[in-house]
């Protein structure tokens, strides 16, 4: 067998209407923190979809302050403007709450608010130095993987993004909430559904960095997607499909976050910088 070096998050927390205790929860996992930076976009914080998240964050005496402005493939002076907001607030933790934009975005603002480096320099591949501030992530979609992975991505110009790639994006604490997916469009649900699928066929076959670990994980993540996808597009409240995507989603992550994917994403990216179609279109 071929040396590897296998890393991931080391807290999972998969609990059904998780978010409706967050405050308990985090509490347990930062019992001195304070003030806390909710990093998600605006259709999620106006629909009310993270009122009871939010309210029992003040229960547990939580100071929440809430960057709400992230958008699809964030462009970097929406990184840039949100970092300043979460300064400005003194933000002590940080949590992903939304897509993948939203927790590639907190990814940033945590290795952004201590340290002394500019974006710019954070670019490529393992270019961060330092640390970071407490990390969570919580996904509202079933696809990026983003709350395992230490990938997080930018728009840097009409039609190019670029990558932080750094061990320091790995969360704390990454939590699946399967209620918060209920009711997902079905067109959201396919293309998020098939972008876990890539991400697992990818890793499976890529010769780069594979190992058994990885493979494990892509095995399994494809048995959960495979099967639960059309049920989750066909009923949009079907909790059981839900549940077994948003995990089949996660241990995706976990094993492309290893064993990288390669062709399929390298031609991706540019149709979807080009076009601005979502990522599983692409």
């Amino acid at each position: 067998m071929n040396a590897f070096r296998f890393q991931t998050v080391p807290t999972v927390v998969v609990e059904f209407g998780a978010a409706r205790r967050l405050g308990a929860l985090l509490r347990e996992q930062f019992p001195a923190g304070k003030r806390l930076c909710v990093v998600t976009d605006g259709f999620l914080h106006k629909s009310g979809l993270l009122a009871p998240a939010l309210a029992d964050l003040a229960k547990h005496d939580w100071q929440v302050s809430v960057i709400d402005d992230v958008v699809a493939d964030p462009p970097e002076h929406v990184v840039l403007e949100a970092a300043e907001r979460a300064r400005a607030a003194d933000a002590e933790i940080v949590l992903g709450l939304g897509g993948g934009s939203s927790m590639d975005v907190a990814k940033l603002l945590a290795v952004l608010l201590p340290g002394t480096q500019s974006i710019q320099e954070m670019y490529g591949v393992k270019k961060v130095t330092g640390s970071r501030l407490p990390l969570v992530q919580m996904p509202t979609t079933a696809g990026t993987g983003s709350e395992v992975t230490a990938v997080s991505i930018v728009t840097t110009g009409e039609t190019t993004k670029m990558g932080v790639v750094a061990p320091q994006l790995f969360a704390d604490l990454a939590i699946l909430d399967a209620e918060l997916t209920l009711g997902l469009p079905r067109a959201a649900t396919a293309a998020t559904g098939i972008d876990a699928m890539v991400h697992a066929i990818e890793a499976y076959t890529s010769a780069h960095l594979k190992n058994p670990i990885s493979d494990m994980l892509a095995v399994k993540a494809l048995e959960l997607l495979s099967r639960n996808l059309l049920p989750a597009c066909r009923d949009g409240a079907d909790r059981h499909a839900r549940e077994a995507m948003l995990l089949g989603a996660m241990f995706a992550g976990q094993s492309f976050a290893n064993s990288p994917v390669a062709a399929v994403h390298a031609l991706a990216y540019p149709i979807g910088g080009i076009f601005h179609v979502a990522h599983g279109l692409s």
